[in-house]
């Protein structure tokens, strides 16, 4: 289920505040009936019609996208840096993406016009496992990779329990190279369950998104997904 004034904007109809204004107006009816209030959820089985006239909805696309650092997780910016949706130019639909990575943090984001399933993939219940590789400031000890594992106590609350793994280090830097597994997906939550232990992020990659890895793409590739991929991120979500 989806707001009806976002799905009236996902049909090109109007921009999401326009479609907002029809609707007080009472000029959207759905399955036959005026519908006034903005609080109003449709399905994909529901009629639209906006001044008579049936909206037209968007075949549903998928991608897997390599968002390189420094490309913001928005369709849009107000500084004008550059956005994940960039990358789509030739794009008809109006795609988003699924979540979100930090501007300065690599890797793999999936993009989506289906609300429904961007919602079903980001809902905390879904537990979908992310996983992280980031070379750090420090070589941690084994008693700190087990309270990652454990959960790192945030401003926000505790965090789930992780994996973690030490990948590499380096003595003569003092770095190493660390790979953390979760299931949450808080605003900046990696970096900042180092950062709370003492270790700060140099640099930070997504490799794994439920069974999705980057195998065989570079930084700035798009894939579309199959659809027994899209089907199989349904059924993880939906354990």
């Amino acid at each position: 289920m989806e707001r009806l004034q976002k799905v009236i904007a996902h049909a090109g109809v109007a921009s999401r505040r326009k479609a907002e204004q029809l609707i007080i107006d009472g000029k959207v009816k759905v399955n036959g009936k005026i519908v006034t209030e903005l609080g109003a959820k449709v399905s994909a089985s529901d009629r639209v019609e906006v001044n008579g006239i049936p909206i037209e909805k968007e075949e549903p696309v998928y991608f897997l996208f390599y968002k390189p650092r420094g490309v913001i997780s928005s369709v849009k910016d107000d500084k004008g840096r550059k956005v994940v949706t960039d990358y789509f130019p030739e794009m008809d639909q109006r795609i988003y993406p699924v979540g979100r990575l930090d501007y300065d943090t690599s890797g793999l984001l999936l993009l989506t016009n289906d609300g429904e399933f961007a919602n079903l993939l980001m809902h905390p219940r879904g537990g979908i496992e992310k996983v992280y590789v980031a070379k750090i400031k420090g070589i941690p000890q084994k008693e700190i990779l087990r309270t990652l594992e454990r959960g790192v106590h945030l401003e926000d609350g505790k965090t789930a329990p992780a994996k973690a793994k030490l990948l590499s280090l380096d003595k003569r830097k003092q770095t190493a190279i660390v790979e953390l597994t979760i299931h949450e997906g808080r605003n900046r939550q990696v970096r900042r369950m180092f950062e709370k232990l003492g270790y700060p992020v140099l640099k930070l990659k997504r490799e794994q998104y439920a069974f999705l890895t980057l195998h065989g793409m570079k930084t700035g590739d798009i894939r579309e997904l199959t659809p027994h991929e899209v089907k199989q991120l349904r059924t993880i979500a939906l354990k």
